[in-house]
């Protein structure tokens, strides 16, 4: 298989995956297989991606997982002249890699993914209101800590340009949001900014015709 294939739909972490490659103007292939269906357990996935997760990118001989993963190897192989990535070696690479360890360790894997799986998947990681709840704290206030860096008037993450790391942000927001979590006030005006970019409503009309359950969005 030849090109960009992109495997997964219905989250935001493979959000994530087609708002990359619509801001970079990319031709791809998708398959929107869903993270609930059963379709991420077949020996047909499974060959793909051995952890059973998705998203999935093959880019020709590239084979690559882990949504935050994917987006920066976009971003290095097809964004630098367009600014979705820093320059190498500059500081704002360096804050760039830094904010992106911040959403996906801080935001993503210590807070949602948590309420996610003692809410949305009690039936297999066991329900706990308790863990659910302090997720929600801990991740509002490392929420106010992003936000504080917008209070300086600067339209993005990094400064004037938007980048892949505001990929990653802007969908751990939109997620704290569906998780019911206030979202600091901040961060309101940067949302309608980055939900006006063109490349922001194509990819959500792909990714969200499906929901993780592997049904189909009726339109």
């Amino acid at each position: 298989m030849s090109g960009i294939v992109v495997w997964g739909g219905g989250t935001p972490r493979a959000m994530r995956v087609y708002w990359a490659l619509e801001e970079l103007g990319l031709g791809y292939e998708h398959h929107l297989i869903a993270s609930r269906s059963g379709e991420t357990q077949t020996a047909q996935f499974t060959a793909l991606n051995p952890r059973q997760k998705i998203p999935v990118l093959q880019d020709d001989e590239l084979l690559l997982t882990e949504s935050g993963a994917i987006v920066t190897y976009l971003a290095e192989t097809y964004g630098e002249a367009m600014g979705l990535i820093p320059p190498p070696g500059s500081a704002a690479r360096a804050h760039y890699f830094e904010w992106c360890f911040f959403v996906m360790t801080e935001l993503d894997a210590h807070t949602l993914y948590v309420i996610r799986r003692h809410e949305g998947l009690a039936q297999l990681y066991g329900e706990s209101k308790v863990a659910a709840q302090a997720a929600r704290e801990y991740y509002h206030k490392y929420a106010l800590v992003a936000a504080d860096i917008l209070n300086d008037a600067r339209p993005y993450i990094l400064g004037h340009t938007f980048t892949a790391a505001d990929i990653l942000l802007t969908t751990t927001l939109d997620w704290g949001r569906a998780a019911r979590i206030e979202i600091p006030t901040p961060f309101e005006a940067y949302l309608e900014r980055v939900h006006a970019r063109p490349a922001h409503a194509r990819a959500s009309a792909l990714c969200y015709s499906v929901r993780p359950d592997g049904s189909r969005v009726s339109t």
